[in-house]
């Protein structure tokens, strides 16, 4: 996985130490198109990660003087081909700490949003983050972690009703 640059630079001094960032989770949903059967249900994209293998949404570092929503629309251009359009806040979240192998340890500040694509919907691998990329129907997805399955939930929840929707203030508690 690519090591963003300022990253890098912030070990040099700080070596393995406990690190905090601020990252994004882009849930990219394709929503279900008119006239299609009472039973088809939303689809989100997901990534299989190069470094272990899971399932996920795609997800990112925010860049330094960067803004959530523009790491969102980057990350899944960098990691799938696919342009997207932030729609929604789902909600913000810590995540970690994380143990990396190199022994670097890093805690997020996530922020979790939902898109939508604009133009082609075909996804590829578009980096070496990833192995695989692909919609899964929201009630076929494969293992992944707790929290992302709460996150895509929340994204459709979201998207069928936005008037009530209110974005959740931790991954696993509402707010």
């Amino acid at each position: 996985m690519a090591i963003p640059e300022f990253i890098v630079k912030l070990r040099e001094k700080i070596g393995h130490a406990p690190l905090w960032l601020p990252g994004v989770t882009a849930v990219v949903i394709r929503d279900v198109p008119p006239g299609a059967p009472i039973y088809q249900l939303p689809e989100v994209l997901l990534v299989k990660r190069s470094d272990n293998g899971e399932w996920t949404p795609v997800t990112g570092i925010i860049d330094p003087n960067e803004e959530p929503h523009d790491a969102a629309v980057r990350e899944v251009k960098e990691e799938t081909g696919l342009d997207v359009t932030v729609e929604a806040l789902l909600g913000t979240g810590a995540v970690g700490p994380v143990e990396y192998p190199n022994g670097d340890v890093t805690s997020y500040v996530d922020v979790a949003m939902r898109c939508a694509v604009v133009g082609d919907d075909v996804p590829h691998v578009a980096d070496d983050e990833s192995v695989e990329v692909g919609w899964f129907q929201i009630s076929k997805m494969p293992p992944m972690k707790p929290r992302f399955r709460l996150i895509i939930a929340d994204a459709v929840a979201q998207l069928n009703h936005a008037p009530g929707f209110r974005p959740r203030m931790g991954y696993y508690k509402r707010g």
